[in-house]
């Protein structure tokens, strides 16, 4: 192991972004590792990352899997893979650049200073930072992250944020095993889960940008799962079943 920062980034058909975000994470001053979790991603997306390993073999890995898995059990795999090494930190982020390289120091910086154990990248804590979206999708996203915070008492503005730095005491407390979201929603329970086991959450003002290359992975299928799984984490963590 070279760093004790690794960055997890699940892809599905990112070749055209892979290479842009390897380059600026491997840029940075802060030395990372970065696991990619791809999905079969038919667009060669794997490739791009083995052609990069070449040049960085010991801080780009590469975790393939068959078809499309979903996104909750992509972090739960490179957890495990972050928990089977000595990283101390570990960073969640998207492929598509929507969330800034850059940005990674900043929230291992809060994490490692003692300030927090999971320091999310918000797009909502310092007013709205988002550009490029839509307002009907700012409105939806927004929206879902007020119906999250009502019901499960969470007290971060950007519930369903996918940029964070996490301690690796968190991941070694929280039962992965019992992790059951798979889209959006699984960002909601991690940190409610966090939470509950009374870890320290922050939130670090970020800018988020609209992807510019390829498709989004958002659909009805993962909103409905969103709107239904908070209900059911706060009412198995009232019984004492999280």
């Amino acid at each position: 192991m070279a760093s004790d920062t690794l960055v997890i980034i699940p892809t599905y058909n990112e070749s055209a972004n892979v290479p842009k975000v390897l380059s600026a994470l491997m840029s940075l001053d802060r030395e990372v590792d970065v696991l990619i979790i791809d999905d079969g991603s038919p667009d060669g997306t794997a490739d791009v990352v083995r052609e990069w390993q070449v040049s960085y073999p010991e801080h780009i890995h590469l975790l393939e899997r068959e078809g499309k898995q979903g996104l909750g059990t992509a972090y739960v795999a490179g957890f495990r893979y972050a928990l089977e090494r000595e990283y101390e930190y570990i960073c969640e982020m998207d492929a598509d650049l929507s969330h800034s390289p850059e940005d990674i120091p900043r929230l291992v910086a809060e994490v490692e200073a003692g300030h927090s154990d999971v320091a999310i990248g918000s797009r909502y804590s310092d007013g709205i930072s988002i550009i490029n979206w839509p307002l009907s999708r700012l409105i939806l996203s927004y929206s879902a992250n007020l119906y999250a915070r009502v019901i499960t008492g969470l007290p971060v503005k950007d519930t369903t944020a996918g940029f964070k730095c996490i301690r690796r005491a968190v991941l070694e407390t929280i039962d992965l095993s019992k992790i059951r979201s798979n889209g959006y929603a699984f960002q909601i329970e991690l940190h409610f889960r966090a939470w509950r086991a009374g870890f320290k959450l922050s939130e670090v003002s970020i800018i988020f940008r609209e992807r510019e290359e390829g498709v989004s992975k958002m659909s009805k299928k993962i909103v409905r799962e969103a709107m239904w799984r908070v209900w059911t984490m706060k009412i198995r963590s009232v019984f004492g079943l999280l």
